[in-house]
């Protein structure tokens, strides 16, 4: 069996897609990195242009493609609600059509494709913790829909392709993700209170910052993709990958504080529409089914993070 595999990387330049090609290249497999750049950013990747197993090609997923591959990991689509929210409707046709070419490009090259879904398919939960078996409270018809039903027609297409088309899939419930290499301006919390914390700026909360998170550092989510994509073909998913150490949103801004010695205050505004209240998996699946749980503690994933927002930064 041939060891090195031709992988294609959708979302490749993103935060975690620039991450994952960095693990895909040092195991030894030839990259094919294809994004539009909408929200990724070529920075995350220039240090792999020109090496010689790795490929960057710019190209919408929305779009067919027509290459030769072995796998491929479809994480493009803009993941942050200031992103998401900038154009719905792109961002709904990324989801569905995107996973449609991907799915039809896996289904001629006979390719193992993987998915990346959303603790978003859960909504606003009434579960919790959320386990797979839960089918979620979303709002069809509000601002967070275009991804958060976006992803959930994206599921129903790898199962139904995978039920129709035989295609060999993997699909993965990302919870909040962190680390370094994210977006400076995406709007998530963990990078919006660092860069707030280091430019002295008011760390800005949502409401009375009681509502949860639960914070998984890139390097233990990128080991539950390896552990999903070497399980056997019959365990499909999907399975969530996330940590399941809850924390609220002023505990983080509060840590956040602490760690970058910064004089920040703490200030609240009005809570955005649809915001979930809380959002903690449950492992059980991919603890029993891929041995996997996350090892990095908050704390020590926030220091590696704030080093690489100071020197972003700086520069």
């Amino acid at each position: 069996m041939r060891l090195s595999r031709r992988i294609l990387v959708s979302g490749g330049a993103g935060f975690i897609g620039s991450h994952l090609c960095d693990k895909l290249l040092a195991e030894g497999h030839e990259v094919l990195c294809v994004d539009n750049y909408f929200t990724g950013w070529r920075r995350n990747i220039e240090h792999l242009v020109g090496a010689p197993r790795f490929e960057v090609m710019r190209h919408d997923v929305t779009f067919p493609l027509y290459v030769e591959v072995d796998d491929i990991y479809n994480l493009a689509c803009p993941a942050s609600p200031v992103h998401y929210q900038h154009d719905p409707v792109q961002t709904l046709k990324t989801s569905v059509h995107g996973a449609i070419n991907m799915l039809g490009l896996a289904k001629r090259t006979r390719a193992k494709i993987f998915q990346a879904s959303t603790s978003e398919v859960y909504g606003d939960p009434n579960v919790h913790p959320q386990p797979e078996s839960y089918w979620g409270h979303v709002n069809p018809l509000g601002i967070r829909a275009c991804y958060d039903e976006g992803k959930r027609a994206a599921e129903t297409l790898f199962f139904d392709y995978h039920r129709q088309h035989k295609v060999r899939i993997k699909v993965a419930r990302i919870f909040n993700t962190y680390g370094p290499r994210m977006h400076p301006n995406d709007g998530r919390v963990v990078s919006n209170f660092i860069v707030q914390a280091l430019s002295g700026q008011d760390i800005t909360i949502y409401g009375d910052g009681s509502q949860t998170r639960s914070f998984c550092y890139v390097t233990d989510l990128l080991d539950g993709f390896a552990r999903l994509m070497a399980s056997d073909d019959a365990f499909i998913g999907p399975v969530n990958l996330g940590n399941p150490v809850e924390f609220s949103i002023r505990q983080l801004a509060e840590l956040v504080i602490e760690l970058t010695d910064s004089k920040s205050r703490i200030v609240a505004l009005p809570l955005p529409s649809d915001d979930p209240r809380q959002r903690q998996p449950d492992i059980t699946l991919a603890r029993n089914a891929l041995g996997w749980e996350p090892k990095v503690a908050l704390a020590d994933g926030l220091k590696e993070t704030i080093v690489y927002f100071r020197t972003l930064l700086a520069s």
